[in-house]
């Protein structure tokens, strides 16, 4: 079994030592941004001789991709044991989108699994969890405490007033990080772990989406207080260009006002983004 899988849509996930890569080029424009249920499901099929040996890591390229995700974990219900998620994200990847799934929403899907326990999303700065924006959220499992919210520095008044009590907020990444830890120690299940490199501030790498503030060093110490307990995982947050074939997904991608990323500066980008792979990877490897 290799150590890594490299899920290759995309040409932005430069090489890793002992890595497998897996050409997905086809696929790029089918999974993209979203997809239906169905065609994730297909996609699942063609990796099932890939995805039956569990690699313990997965690299799925830009955030664009992070509802494969879903795929990772629903994979796990084979092992017939209950299993908590925790995510490490700049946005709660919670919010309503009735087309299918996409990397904006897959965590609902996720927490809807009957194995999965709850899901932790950590290291939020994105103003998607308040006022306002609270309504594009699924609320339904930030009722039930399916779903955790561990924000930085946000104002969650909204989430209180309705009688959401599954949203924390700190005043620091490492008083966040502290409490998570804290409350995954108070627990038995095994865990599966999610990266998006969103969640690292901007001079530690460069992403496609508006960025959190965790470092480097923060993240990396808050993996070896997880260490014996996780299943497996899947890193994403790389930085790639693409332009749409299709108008609807040019219109949603427009939505979202993704940055044009210049070519003189993409190489540079990637190459920060493969030396934080190669630091996850030591990690992340039981």
């Amino acid at each position: 079994m290799p150590p890594a899988l490299i899920l290759n849509f995309d040409d932005s996930v430069k090489p890793l030592a002992d890595a497998e890569t897996v050409a997905l080029g086809d696929w790029q424009e089918l999974i993209r941004f979203g997809c239906g249920k169905r065609v994730l499901q297909d996609l699942g099929r063609h990796l099932v001789s890939e995805l039956d040996t569990r690699p313990p890591v997965v690299f799925l390229g830009s955030g664009d991709y992070h509802h494969v995700s879903y795929l990772l974990i629903e994979r796990l219900r084979k092992l017939n044991t209950p299993i908590q998620i925790v995510v490490f994200d700049n946005h709660p990847d919670n919010m309503l989108y009735p087309f299918g799934i996409h990397c904006g929403s897959w965590v609902w899907h996720v927490s809807r699994l009957p194995f999965v326990t709850r899901v932790h999303v950590a290291g939020i700065t994105s103003t998607d969890v308040e006022a306002a924006r609270l309504w594009e959220n699924h609320l339904a499992p930030l009722y039930s405490g399916k779903v955790v919210y561990w924000c930085v520095q946000r104002k969650l008044r909204a989430m209180h007033r309705l009688g959401i009590r599954n949203g924390h907020t700190f005043p620091s990444m490492t008083a966040l990080l502290d409490e998570l830890s804290d409350a995954l120690a108070a627990t038995s299940e095994p865990v599966y772990l999610s990266i998006d490199k969103d969640v690292l501030a901007r001079d530690v790498v460069q992403t496609n989406w508006d960025q959190g503030v965790m470092r480097l060093e923060e993240l990396t110490a808050v993996i070896r207080r997880m260490q014996g307990r996780l299943l497996a995982s899947d890193v994403t947050g790389e930085v790639s260009s693409y332009r749409y074939r299709r108008w609807f997904k040019r219109f949603l991608s427009g939505l979202d006002r993704q940055p044009e990323i210049p070519e003189r500066v993409l190489d540079g980008w990637q190459k920060s983004h493969q030396e934080v792979n190669r630091r996850l990877l030591a990690l992340l490897i039981p």
